[in-house]
């Protein structure tokens, strides 16, 4: 047995991902950080804090090289640096190297300039910490995804696929953010998975981007395409004589209408004329490309996805943690940037989520509009203590408001009416020291 009142508790945050080229500089967390750091400074708890990957965003600071970028660092936020220092020096402040910061592991002097902040860098992929009578097993997770796995963790010159990505992808969206109409294309690193990044653009561009008189112009033509395409595949059934068109009762209803029926009767014949068209040209095109892309997977050119499988691998990983350190309880990890907890084999799965803005995809109610991506902040703090009979692994989100109409626009909510996402972190789960199971 353990007094759980002298035993360590452990706050765990992950994915800061702070630092980048131009916009990626701005830490729209910053406040709320420094706020949960002093807190963490005055705790009378035995607390540890650890960082568990991806605090800095190396990858994306392309202008300078090794320990350049941490002088970077400490001159763009000495705020937060010398909060650290002060929390530092009355709790125990443990940082684990992610891929985007994987600089870290690199570079021993990282180390030692940390250290002198009273941070301890752990230069490894993963570290455990006692909890009661098991352990909490911490990792970034990088490791488990083939597209930012280091086969030779801590050599600076390997640059798995992701690095790509985010050097002349995320960083570049940093130095061009500003250009746009409105500040968005800074949020690509938001934007998971990336196979939704072409999507994610075209919403920008339609929302944001395109031009006003022309978007309104389109959008009636589009909310009402399904509805014009049923007509004009109707009236092609009509004119070759398979099937009649009911148009009698329709044509007299709008007669009683007046001037609005002859003006939503005009609008339904353009619209059904331009969608015959566009599906006459259509459907070659979509044979022709589903010819090529049954070429391109007979060639074996693209054999592996873009992204990572949230889960599996995880799942499969703590399996194997568990089997190996069965006095494991937790399997605590981050990078896919979202929260929860899954019951694996008694044990718990936990995953620390980001503090950076996170995008929530919603399809219109009609039409054949783009899709809408509302964003939102989910500021995880995951707390690990034993418990009488157990450990505990519960989440705390530090409020933060999320972005208003200057992201989202009226016309953008009105089409997903009903459909805002109202995102939740997990609740509490335990660990039961008999190890037959798991009580929520």
């Amino acid at each position: 047995m353990t007094d759980n009142a002298t035993e360590p508790v452990y706050y765990v945050i992950s994915d800061l991902h702070i630092g980048g080229d131009e916009q990626l500089g701005e830490i729209d967390f910053l406040e709320e950080l420094l706020a949960f750091l002093e807190r963490l400074e005055t705790t009378d708890e035995p607390a540890e804090l650890v960082i568990n990957g991806d605090a800095f965003g190396l990858w994306e600071m392309t202008g300078t090289d090794g320990m350049a970028k941490f002088d970077r660092l400490t001159e763009w936020y000495p705020g937060l640096f010398e909060q650290l220092r002060a929390t530092g020096g009355s709790i125990p402040i443990t940082m684990l190297p992610g891929n985007h910061d994987h600089e870290l592991a690199a570079y021993e002097t990282y180390a030692d300039r940390l250290s002198a902040y009273n941070v301890d860098l752990v230069r490894s992929e993963s570290v455990t910490r006692q909890v009661g009578d098991r352990t909490i097993w911490f990792e970034h997770g990088n490791q488990r995804d083939s597209n930012n796995r280091f086969e030779d963790f801590g050599n600076r010159y390997e640059t798995p696929l992701g690095y790509y990505y985010n050097t002349h992808v995320t960083s570049r969206a940093g130095r061009l953010s500003e250009r746009g109409r409105f500040n968005w294309l800074k949020d690509v690193q938001a934007v998971t998975p990336t196979e939704r990044v072409p999507h994610w653009l075209l919403s920008k561009y339609f929302y944001r981007e395109m031009n006003p008189l022309l978007r309104y112009a389109v959008i009636p033509f589009l909310l009402v395409f399904n509805v014009s395409a049923f007509l004009a595949v109707t009236a092609g059934l009509d004119v070759i004589g398979i099937w009649t068109m009911p148009v009698e009762r329709t044509d007299a209803l709008l007669e009683q209408l007046g001037l609005v029926g002859e003006a939503v009767h005009f609008l339904l014949v353009l619209n059904a004329a331009v969608a015959g068209v566009l599906l006459l040209a259509g459907i070659p095109i979509y044979f022709v490309i589903r010819d090529i892309g049954t070429t391109v997977d007979r060639f074996g050119v693209f054999e592996t996805d873009l992204t990572v499988d949230p889960e599996t691998p995880y799942i499969e990983a703590a399996r194997e943690i568990f089997a190996e350190h069965p006095e494991t309880a937790v399997f605590c990890y981050g990078h896919t940037h979202r929260p929860g907890i899954t019951e694996v084999d008694n044990r718990l799965l936990v995953n620390t989520g980001t503090w950076l803005k996170r995008l929530h995809r919603r399809d219109v109610i009609t039409g054949v509009l783009p899709p809408v991506f509302y964003p939102s902040y989910q500021l995880c703090v995951v707390r690990i203590s034993a418990v009488p009979g157990g450990v505990s692994v519960e989440f705390e989100e530090i409020e933060k408001a999320s972005p208003g109409g200057d992201e989202i626009t009226r016309t953008e909510r009105l089409l997903t009416l009903g459909r805002t996402p109202t995102p939740e972190l997990p609740d509490r789960s335990i660990v039961t020291d008999e190890r037959s199971g798991t009580e929520v």
